[in-house]
């Protein structure tokens, strides 16, 4: 039996996780996974010690309120996982938790892969050093970042993102409407608040009222809310509970964000992985976010890019609108969607470049994971 120790800290790292894993079992029946998953990754088999909720903190002003915490709960893993003796461990994202982890681990020589490469082409840069002495190999989900590895002389291969393996080229809307059993809505807009806490605490409130202004001015609009947990379902419920004045068509689920996706007519979308599904399913998106006014000032200085949401990184322009912090109101939101489900010719444009993206990162991902992380436990 091969152990392979796997931390993710937030959902969309339990997705690509997840789907490792899954690759992983089918060439590999004698792999055991132990570490930090979220619950996809516990369906596949993985072994947590503790919630991946415990991880999920956006923002330097928030990650400080939580940071002895967070120190504490790190050293304790990394404790656990060297008295368990891995073959391997993968650190998927969660670049400011998981390094630290993997160049303990490097020292005692254990092969140490991190599967996602921060931002740091984005933002703060200065990281590759660190990263050059954490890790053994970085797995890349997008093309550009093999060149910037390579000029640091650091191992990495190009994986593709496995999202643009599960997602259809061209989705089909109406199963998606039918499975969502949506009858009679002229529209259908899709609210994603994050998948962590904060981010839903910081978005239900100007969601809620971005949707009440929306449906002021467009009729039998219905609004879909995919939430990732039990308890990002509360908070949003509890902000919707205190408008029970407003006259909503307004669905909250659990899970089911690809089929809130794939029905919408127009996704309103926190920034992160999400804006990526929601241009994998070529659909108009405004893309949000809110954080507190620290971190946002430090955030700001610090990133280098004009973007901040994934479709406009890739494609390397202003394409989806963002409007965040300030920005971020319902007037705003309202303004900007109903400009959007006007204009025929940028939904169509729309659908050309996210195909492009579809295509770009269409790459038989388990085959690439497979080959370069049995390299290492053979």
């Amino acid at each position: 039996m091969k152990t392979i120790a796997i931390v993710a800290g937030e959902s969309s790292g339990d997705l690509l996780g997840s789907h490792l894993i899954k690759s992983l079992k089918v060439s590999r029946s004698d792999l055991k996974f132990i570490g930090v998953a979220g619950p996809k990754m516990v369906k596949e088999g993985a072994f947590s010690y503790f919630s991946m909720e415990e991880l999920s903190v956006r923002g330097y002003f928030e990650a400080f309120k939580k940071l002895f915490h967070l120190l504490k709960l790190r050293k304790n893993l990394l404790k656990k996982i060297l008295d368990t003796k891995p073959d391997l461990f993968i650190g998927v994202d969660a670049p400011d938790f998981n390094f630290w982890i993997e160049r303990q681990l490097k020292k005692k020589g254990i092969p140490v892969i991190h599967y996602v490469s921060p931002s740091i082409w984005a933002w703060r840069g200065d990281r590759l050093g660190k990263i050059k002495k954490s890790i053994d190999h970085m797995l890349t989900i997008f093309p550009f970042e093999k060149k910037i590895y390579a000029k640091a002389r650091i191992e990495s291969t190009f994986v593709g993102h496995p999202l643009a393996e599960m997602i259809p080229l061209h989705p089909n809307k109406k199963k998606a409407q039918n499975k969502l059993k949506i009858i009679k809505a002229t529209k259908v807009i899709a609210l994603l608040p994050g998948s962590r806490q904060g981010e839903v605490k910081w978005h239900a409130q100007l969601l809620i009222d971005s949707a009440i202004e929306l449906s002021k001015k467009i009729r039998d609009v219905k609004f879909l809310v995919p939430l990732p947990t039990r308890e990002t379902y509360n908070i949003f419920s509890r902000a919707l509970f205190k408008n029970t004045h407003a006259e909503l068509d307004i669905q909250l689920l659990i899970g089911h964000a690809s089929d809130a996706i794939n029905a919408a007519d127009l996704v309103i979308v926190a920034s992160g992985t999400a804006t990526l599904e929601t241009a994998l399913y070529k659909k108009p998106m405004i893309v949000i976010y809110k954080m507190s006014s620290i971190s946002w000032q430090i955030l700001k200085r610090m990133r280098y890019l004009p973007y901040v949401s994934l479709p406009n990184i890739l494609l390397n322009k202003f394409l989806v609108p963002e409007l965040l912090q300030n920005d971020a109101t319902p007037e705003n939101i309202t303004s900007k969607a109903i400009e959007i489900l006007k204009d025929a010719p940028y939904r169509k444009n729309l659908l050309i470049q996210f195909t492009k993206i579809h295509h770009q990162l269409k790459q038989n991902t388990s085959y690439r994971l497979n080959k370069i992380i049995l390299k290492f436990i053979k």
